[in-house]
C-alpha cells in the first residue's frame, strides 16, 4: 500500500505526513479498514469462547461459520457499521470537512494498531503462552490502547472532532464507548 498509493513512501513518512501533503486518504482508509478488521479478528478468534447455536445453525450450501469465520463478520460489519454512523454524526454536526481529517488521522492510528495486533498473533500462534494469562494482558493493553485513541482524538492538534463539547462526548459515548460494549457482549456472551 506504502509503495502504490503513498507514491513510495516509508513507514515513518505516512505516520508524520500531513494531510496538505497527502494523497490517496480514502483508498488507504479503507485498506487499512479492511487489514485491520482481518487481522483483529484472527487475534480475537483465539479468545472467541464458542460460535452461538442461532448462528451455528444457519448453513449456506453445507457450511457453517467457524470461530473465525463468525469473529470476522462480526468485526467487520460492527466496523463498517460505525464507520457509517460516524459520517452520518459528522454530516449531522455540521462538521462534514473535518470527516476527511478524521479518517486520515483515524487510519494513522489503525495502521500502528494493525501492527500491534500483528504481533499478538504471530505470538499467538507461534509461541506457547498460557491462554488465560495472554488474554489479561491483553485486555489491559487493549484498554489502554483504547484510552489513548479517545485522548488522541479528543485532544489532536488539528481538532478533528466537532468543536462544541457536547458533540465531543456524544461521540465518545455513542460511537467509541457504546459500540466497544456491544462487540465485547456479542463476542463473549
Amino acid at each position: 500500500m506504502l509503495i502504490s498509493l503513498r507514491r513510495d513512501s516509508t513507514v515513518l513518512e505516512f505516520l508524520t505526513q500531513k494531510f496538505a501533503d497527502s494523497t490517496n486518504n480514502y483508498l488507504s482508509w479503507i485498506i487499512i479498514s479492511v487489514v485491520f478488521s482481518i487481522v483483529f479478528a484472527v487475534f480475537l478468534s483465539f479468545y472467541v469462547p464458542t460460535v452461538p447455536q442461532k448462528v451455528s445453525e444457519i448453513k449456506l450450501s453445507g457450511y457453517e461459520l467457524n470461530n473465525f469465520g463468525f469473529t470476522f463478520l462480526t468485526v467487520g460489519s460492527f466496523y463498517f457499521v460505525k464507520n457509517i454512523l460516524t459520517y452520518i454524526f459528522f454530516a449531522g454536526t455540521g462538521s462534514i470537512k473535518k470527516w476527511q481529517l478524521f479518517y486520515f488521522t483515524a487510519s494513522k492510528f489503525y495502521f500502528c494498531f494493525s501492527l500491534v495486533v500483528m504481533i499478538l498473533c504471530i505470538v499467538n500462534s507461534f509461541y506457547t503462552v498460557d491462554q488465560l494469562q495472554m488474554s489479561s494482558y491483553c485486555f489491559i493493553g487493549f484498554s489502554l490502547i483504547f484510552l489513548f485513541k479517545l485522548l488522541y482524538y479528543l485532544f489532536h492538534n488539528n481538532g478533528i472532532l466537532p468543536e462544541a463539547w457536547y458533540y465531543k462526548f456524544l461521540y465518545i459515548c455513542t460511537l467509541q464507548i457504546i459500540p466497544v460494549l456491544v462487540l465485547w457482549k456479542v463476542l463473549f456472551f
